[in-house]
């Protein structure tokens, strides 16, 4: 009895309750923000179903993490390939099975539609393809030994030729905002790998450079008739109207923008208070979900939200650095930098910072696909600490 009482104790010391206290209460601002959302939609949809729908993947995800903390860092090593092909043979079967209404209503292919219930192959992919790059590049640093600028090109090539057929798909959907997320993992992933500066340091000028021209391009008529020669599509550019002169924009996006940064202008300091919403923001429960916390709340209830986002940041850290796994380091980058990317995009696009780009916001947005992702990373994080014991490797030949 003594026993087992001493082992149910080593297991609850092995789950990192910070990391489930974070993501819960985000699951219940979430919660409350959809009722308020819904509660205020003009369409009349039922409050009851949109609330319990998501409830319904919070449960669902809690699964996931459970599921997840079980796979030490050996299984997950050997289970990155698996679901690295799986999640690319998803990402090319949306572009023949898309849904046709969703496709309508966003320009977008990335929406399985079987029924009422959809599916967004791409939010699956995000952690997948973290296991997968957190493979690669524990292999090519275990081959190498020794860091130069030659092996450092070679494992970011290495690192790109994954990502590569990613591109390729999203490039197809027409989601934009989703190849920025692999872009953000990829560039997270890439310092941490031991890359040297002498590298880093150009790439960063050189994008900085090419943001910039890009930028000069897409606002002048001559220079977007270069890009549309490149490939853009006119909703991109939209987006970028959108952004620029919300007020000024006449179509829906436009409309939804100026709506967003009315409502969250309206919360002032402490905001209007639970469900005391004045300003009309369409389909707010998703994408634009910061603006019903920006209006109930205010400016404090806005930075309460990103303390809580920079707490779990900060506790997937922590764990990290407990563990001291080289693969496991580079799965807690890449999930980190998804989590940052998703909520510095969300509120930028919300207060109209940056353009609107579909990014939901983790754990709070109305819809299971995107939760299910960040649950899984959330999973792979914990099982650090959940697998205390699993050892520091040296070699590839550990886990094969």
């Amino acid at each position: 009895m003594q026993q087992a009482r001493l082992n149910r104790g080593d297991e609850e010391s092995r789950i990192d309750w910070g990391i489930i206290f974070c993501v819960l209460l985000l699951a219940l601002i979430g919660l409350a923000s959809i009722f308020v959302a819904a509660y205020h939609d003009r369409q009349q949809v039922s409050i009851a179903r949109q609330v319990i729908t998501q409830l319904v993947w919070y449960l669902i995800g809690t699964v996931m993490i459970v599921v997840i903390m079980q796979f030490d860092a050996e299984q997950l090593w050997k289970l990155a390939p698996m679901a690295y092909w799986v999640g690319i043979f998803l990402m090319y079967a949306i572009l023949v099975f898309y849904s046709r209404s969703y496709f309508a209503s966003t320009g977008a292919k990335s929406w399985f539609a079987i029924g009422p219930f959809t599916f967004q192959p791409s939010e699956i992919m995000k952690p997948a393809y973290i296991l997968m790059m957190g493979r690669v590049i524990t292999t090519h640093n275990n081959e190498v030994g020794t860091h130069t600028v030659n092996s450092d090109w070679r494992l970011i090539g290495k690192m790109f030729l994954w990502l590569l057929p990613i591109l390729v798909s999203l490039h197809f959907q027409n989601d934009f905002g989703t190849a920025l997320v692999f872009f953000a993992i990829f560039a997270g992933m890439v310092l941490v790998s031991g890359v040297t500066w002498r590298i880093i340091v150009p790439a960063a000028i050189i994008l900085a450079v090419v943001g910039s021209t890009a930028l000069l391009l897409v606002t002048s008529d001559g220079g977007r008739t270069i890009l549309e020669h490149l490939g853009f599509q006119a909703y991109q550019f939209n987006r970028v109207d959108t952004w620029l002169h919300p007020n000024a924009d006449t179509s829906n996006q436009g409309y939804q923008l100026w709506q967003s940064i009315k409502a969250v202008g309206s919360g002032a300091i402490f905001g209007t208070g639970f469900n005391n919403s004045h300003v009309y923001v369409p389909v707010r429960e998703s994408d634009m979900i910061f603006s019903v916390i920006g209006e109930n709340f205010g400016f404090f209830g806005g930075i309460l939200l990103i303390l809580l986002y920079f707490l779990l940041i900060y506790l997937m850290i922590r764990v990290t650095f407990d563990t001291k796994n080289e693969f496991y380091a580079y799965i807690s980058t890449g999930v980190i930098m998804m989590i940052l990317f998703h909520v510095f995009e969300n509120i930028g696009m919300n207060i109209g910072l940056l353009p609107l780009t579909g990014i939901p916001l983790p754990f709070i947005s109305a819809g299971g696909s995107s939760l299910i992702g960040n649950m899984i990373g959330v999973g792979m994080v914990m099982s650090m600490r959940y697998h205390h014991h699993s050892y520091m490797f040296s070699n590839k030949k550990d886990f094969q």
